[in-house]
């Protein structure tokens, strides 16, 4: 599987990508759900977290945009403070005062779990789509990741928002070491940790 940077014209299918897979999640299907079902949000949304890690160069795809992951390097931060803006904008027109408010809210406590003291690659998202799932494309496309942060002498983090997914993050080195409730109905995200070399 070749693993490698999104390209400036892959982003509307990298943003496709994570719209579809992230669009019945525990964490992010509940947060991002409107009332009448309609989803033309979904890839605005994401796109700005596509275009936020861009900007370091670690935004990667698989063939086809099957598998995408965000990584932000130690430092970086998910989005710039114009993404974020925008961002804000969108949940402001998007939805009612409540669940915007309740998405924000989600926002601080995934930056409140996060480690800030040691220097780690922090994958924000990986999502593969519906169509390309089950047949390990993720777990390969993760492990090409985890190689060039091995290499890079980094750790990783992430936070796991579908528990289903967990064994197969621990699969890969990864080990538990928290966890948080989401706002809207209480799911719970787990926080991991990948010393360099798992």
């Amino acid at each position: 599987m070749q693993v490698r940077p999104i390209q400036a014209t892959e982003v509307d299918a990298a943003a496709l990508t994570l719209a579809l897979a992230f669009r019945h999640d525990p964490v992010w299907g509940i947060a991002l759900e409107l009332p009448d079902a309609s989803d033309q949000h979904l890839v605005p949304y994401w796109r700005q977290y596509v275009e936020g890690a861009r900007r370091y160069e670690t935004a990667f795809v698989s063939t086809d945009a099957g598998t995408v992951s965000m990584w932000i390097p130690p430092g970086g931060a998910e989005l710039s403070d114009d993404q974020e803006a925008a961002l804000r904008e969108l949940a402001a027109q998007t939805f009612d005062h409540e669940q915007a408010s309740a998405l924000f809210e989600l926002w601080e406590r995934f930056d409140q779990h996060r480690p800030h003291e040691e220097p780690h690659a922090y994958l924000s998202l990986l999502a593969t789509r519906p169509t390309h799932a089950g047949h390990g494309h993720g777990q390969a496309h993760l492990a090409a990741d985890l190689a060039r942060w091995d290499a890079a002498g980094l750790p990783a983090y992430l936070e796991s928002s579908n528990p289903v997914n967990d064994h197969r993050y621990a699969r890969q080195g990864f080990v538990r070491i928290g966890q948080f409730e989401t706002v809207l109905d209480r799911a719970v995200v787990t926080t991991m940790w990948r010393p360099v070399g798992g």
